[in-house]
Order: structure tokens, then C-alpha cells, then sequence
């Protein structure tokens, strides 16, 4: 499997995304691109440009101004029609804010909500425009924590300017604050801040 890394930071758009494209029709095999770039609306490009073509994309934070997409080749592309332009795209975050209280969804079978809670928060990353915050408390902040199933997800969402907060007190409570793995740690009069000012809420 090949992998190929391309470094594009400090570049602005469109490219990253016409140095991606590049990259994606010169490989000879299947495999993962590396594309490294330094702002969020770069990562929203890419992934944009991956979900054009049908591909995989996860993006990560690994530094302040280090982002890290990486898409998923698994068959060689045909040459098609230029994309660049249409995957430079403008902000996508509203002033939405999503609030998530427990590590699984709803009532009923607790299997079946940690099920769907991930599915829901996939759902996120999927959308047209991503939510400004994502807070977690209470049985909700495990999911931003070392094992969680959802961090993957996660990381795509903050590496694309996605805020992602949990509550310090319920982090302490279940004794893994020094396991959290996405996001920084808040407190509750921030979480009431950022409740106060969306325009939208989601509660989960």
C-alpha cells in the first residue's frame, strides 16, 4: 500500500486541494495521501474534495497550526472532471451548538444507544454546516476520552474549527481527566456561555 505525504502548509486555497488532486491521480497503487496544511478552511477543502470523489478523509489535529488529512485510496482514480474550484468552499460552521449529557442516546437498551450516539456524531461531521460547539458533560464527557468510539469523529470535527469543551467537574467526578484525548477541558460557566449565545441548540 502506498502512502503518499503531501505538505501544504502556508499555502491557501486552492492549493492545497489542487496539490491533493495532483497527488491523487499520480498514484500508481492504492493506498493513503497525507495532506498537511495549517488552517481549518484547508481541511474543510480537502475532505470536501475526498467526499467529491467517494473517498474516505480523516482529519486530526496535531498541532496549533498543524492539520493532518489523511484520505483513503483503496482503487485508482479515473481522470475526471477539475474539482479544485468547487471544493473551495466558504466557512462551515453556524452558531449551532450541540449538547450531549450521557454516552449513549435515548432510552431504552443502553447497547443500543452508545450504537447510536456514535452514529449520531458521525451524522456531525456529514453535515453541510457543522455545528460551532460540541459540549460534553456528565456521562457524555467518557466520549471525548481515551477508548472512546467516537474519537475519530471527533477529531475530524475539531481539526476543521469544530470547538469541542467538556465539562473538568464530570472529569474529575469519573476520575479521567488525564485521559481526555480530543478538545480542551471547560467549566460549567463557559458551557452556560456558549448554551446562552448559540442560536441553535441540539441536546443529547
Amino acid at each position: 500500500m502506498a502512502k503518499i505525504v503531501v505538505n501544504a502548509v502556508g499555502d491557501q486555497c486552492p492549493i492545497p486541494v489542487v496539490k491533493a488532486t495532483k497527488a491523487l491521480k499520480g498514484m500508481t497503487e492504492p493506498g493513503t495521501l497525507e495532506v498537511q496544511v495549517d488552517n481549518e478552511t484547508a481541511v474543510q477543502n480537502l475532505c470536501r474534495l475526498a467526499d467529491s470523489k467517494n473517498l474516505k478523509a480523516f482529519a486530526e489535529k496535531k498541532e496549533e497550526k498543524l492539520f493532518v488529512v489523511t484520505i483513503q485510496v483503496d482503487q485508482l482514480l479515473e481522470d475526471g472532471k477539475e474539482e479544485e474550484a468547487a471544493c473551495c468552499i466558504p466557512e462551515r460552521r453556524g452558531n449551532t451548538v450541540v449538547a450531549i449529557a450521557s454516552d449513549h442516546m435515548g432510552h431504552g437498551n443502553e447497547e443500543l444507544g452508545k450504537i447510536l450516539m456514535k452514529s449520531f456524531i458521525f451524522a456531525l461531521t456529514q453535515l453541510e454546516e457543522l455545528p460551532k460547539t460540541i459540549l460534553f458533560y456528565n456521562g457524555g464527557a467518557t466520549l471525548t476520552t481515551e477508548g472512546s468510539q467516537s474519537l475519530e469523529d471527533l477529531k475530524t470535527l475539531e481539526a476543521q474549527g469544530v470547538e469541542i469543551l467538556t465539562c473538568g467537574t464530570c472529569l474529575d467526578y469519573y476520575g479521567i481527566k488525564d485521559k481526555l484525548a480530543v478538545g480542551t477541558v471547560s467549566n460549567m460557566y463557559t458551557i452556560v456561555e456558549k448554551l446562552n449565545n448559540a442560536d441553535k441548540i441540539i441536546k443529547q
